[in-house]
């Protein structure tokens, strides 16, 4: 039993299935709308796990699993999410490419048993084309929740293929499904429906579902009474703007002590590493450089970043579970849709808070290539969980300080969220540009299925986050730290006419810096914090008290105190939080873009928006309160 990806990215038609085959004696393809717990299926039938995702279009990638029944071996194919088989996107393509080619014993096609109406329209469209489906009808928990019963005897009657229920989680009905399978296989079924269009089609499905299910309309009630408040004009954004609070309100209060907690083990850690190397009598300077440099680097990182990401991630996979995620995308279609790209955004943003390289690799859920782009350049001017301690930490010295206590944290979480809105406003703006410009077009518009709301498994939250965002994003900050250490401590340590070439730098972008109302350090520690944004208060710190390692001092009352001493006023940290949200992407970003574009010209520009407006806007802020205060005077 095992998987194979398609590493290439490329679409399943240049794949051959017949290697594929070369240990299996059939090939199944398993077909289905977003968000009818296909991935859940195949994860059941091979033993695969696969992240499982509550919105339109998660599953993009094509995997191949394998399981045994019969003495028989089956590959499993799994396709991505569609709603027609009038594609719209290439992963699209890719599940009606392999149903016309045909190379496959039977076609599973995965229907929702709450939702069965709409998804009769892909089934019907599918038996078309051939009459080898097997149609499963999956989560009929959650039909049994809304009290839905659906008969299935008479539901594969009407359509003249095998039904079977399932219960993903639930062995005994996957096994129904392998036997379904396996007579499928064995009795080709005659195709029974002829070419429709699709007008003919929505009116078919409806009458079949009229026929088949039964049901109290109750619970749907109590979802439609939460939806006319959740998705109003009036109350559904600045609800989901509060939800955005009460996350960055937790991520900020409960990431402190874990923070705490994992740099006094690192600094442990320090000393046993620093007296073994001294033991292996290593010369100074390179325990100095693998000390200073590489493991005060990395553990900074690790210690800052960690914690915030193991607690945003879940609270995030938490709103992805209840069904909150796409009823963002439907507050937020109207204006991407304005700004000449659709809702489908606001899911790809809404990652980015996590991470902007899981919300560049969210993109691919984007139908259009050029709303695709949009997206990818966009995401940065969301800030990420690297940046959240940077933007706390100011508003925490600048705004709260004198406050103290649960109304500091109020007021330095109420100017984190203005940063946040700025971002999203801006990124509106930016995009409306890039449809006009660069990437002409206008919205495609999307399908948005509003799932239930449905109650969250907390077990598997825990594991899907930490396993599959919060160790994924932080193993690839971590291995573009380590070289960043080195180099860093190197620019520290070496010294030209008794500067360090760090200070040489700032000089250097010093004009620009008071232009920016920063100044030179600053901007050189930002351009060295491309690695990861947690590094950038660290360098900031080192040059002020030139010292040749980096500082990490937990103490905001001692910080604001260098800081201030350094000329930091204000406007300064006013405009040091506008520069944090909008600047170049981390490395890993940018590493992720040039995965995902396959494209310099679109790394370059996803590098320079950001950064060419948070110059300008920097420079409008800083002219802006020099001419206050000459009025002022």
């Amino acid at each position: 039993m095992g998987l194979t990806k398609n590493s290439t990215g490329n679409s399943l038609l240049n794949i051959d299935l017949s290697n594929l085959k070369n240990d299996s004696n059939f090939v199944i393809g398993l077909i289905g709308n977003p968000n009818v717990g296909k991935s859940s299926v195949f994860n059941g039938l091979t033993g695969l796990h696969q992240h499982t995702g509550n919105w339109p279009g998660k599953t993009i990638e094509s995997s191949f699993g394998t399981y045994e029944y019969k003495d028989n071996n089956y590959l499993l194919v799994d396709l991505p999410g569609t709603y027609s088989l009038e594609s719209y996107s290439k992963e699209e393509d890719v599940t009606k490419d392999f149903i016309v080619d045909g190379k496959y014993d039977t076609i599973v096609t995965v229907v929702d048993a709450t939702s069965l109406e709409r998804n009769l329209n892909l089934v019907l469209q599918i038996l078309q084309i051939t009459s080898n489906v097997v149609v499963c009808v999956n989560l009929l928990d959650e039909a049994k929740k809304k009290n839905i019963n659906i008969n299935l005897e008479k539901l594969s009657k009407l359509l003249g293929v095998p039904v079977v229920g399932t219960i993903a989680t639930k062995k005994s009905t996957l096994n129904n499904l392998k036997e379904k399978i396996c007579v499928s296989i064995d009795n080709k079924n005659v195709q029974v429906f002829d070419e429709m269009e699709q007008e003919e089609i929505v009116k078919e499905a409806e009458k079949i579902a009229g026929m088949v299910i039964t049901k109290n309309d109750s619970l749907n009630e109590r979802d439609r009474k939460i939806d006319k408040i959740v998705t109003s004009k009036k109350f559904g954004i600045p609800i989901m703007i509060a939800m955005l609070a009460v996350i960055f309100w937790l991520t900020i209060v409960g990431a402190n002590y874990p923070s705490k907690f994992l740099s006094w083990i690192f600094g442990i850690g320090r000393d046993n590493l620093e007296s073994l190397l001294y033991f292996f009598k290593l010369p100074e300077v390179i325990i100095n450089l693998l000390i200073d440099g590489i493991y005060q680097t990395v553990t900074w990182i690790v210690s800052v970043m960690l914690p915030p990401m193991a607690i945003f991630f879940p609270l995030f996979t938490l709103l992805e579970d209840l069904g909150v995620l796409p009823r963002i995308a439907f507050n937020l279609d109207n204006f991407f849709r304005k700004a000449g790209t659709c809702g489908k955004q606001a899911l790809t943003m809404c990652m980015g808070f996590g991470c902007n390289a899981a919300g560049v690799i969210g993109c691919r859920i984007m139908r259009s290539t050029r709303e695709r782009l949009i997206a990818i350049v966009t995401n940065c001017f969301v800030p990420c969980n690297g940046r959240f301690p940077f933007l706390i930490t100011i508003a925490t010295i600048f705004f709260a300080g004198a406050v103290g206590g649960f109304s500091g944290t109020l007021i330095s979480t109420g100017m984190v969220l203005l940063v946040i809105i700025l971002g999203i406003y801006l990124s509106l703006l930016v995009s409306k540009v890039l449809s006009k410009t660069l990437l002409k077009g206008e919205s495609s518009g999307f399908i948005l299925e509003l799932p239930p709301y449905r109650k969250p498994q907390i077990g598997s939250i825990v594991v899907r986050s930490i396993f599959d965002r919060t160790l994924f994003v932080l193993g690839r900050a971590v291995s573009v730290a380590v070289p960043a250490g080195f180099i860093i401590w190197i620019l520290a340590n070496v010294q030209i006419e008794g500067l360090s070439m760090l200070t040489h730098i700032a000089y250097f972008f010093e004009p620009l810096g008071r232009l920016m109302g920063l100044d030179g350090y600053i901007l050189t520690a930002f351009i060295f914090g491309i690695p990861a944004n947690e590094i950038v208060l660290p360098i900031i710190l080192m040059m002020y008290m030139n010292a040749g390692k980096l500082i990490g001092i937990e103490d905001s009352t001692q910080i604001g105190q260098i800081l201030i001493q350094n000329g930091w006023t204000v406007i300064t940290a006013i405009n040091v939080m506008i520069f944090t949200l909008l600047h170049f992407p981390c490395m890993t970003t940018l590493m992720t873009i040039k995965k995902e574009t396959k494209s310099n010209k679109w790394t370059f520009i996803a590098f320079a928006v950001p950064t060419i407006c948070g110059i300008v806007l920097c420079m409008c802020v800083n002219l802006i309160w020099k001419v206050f205060q000459l009025v002022i005077v």
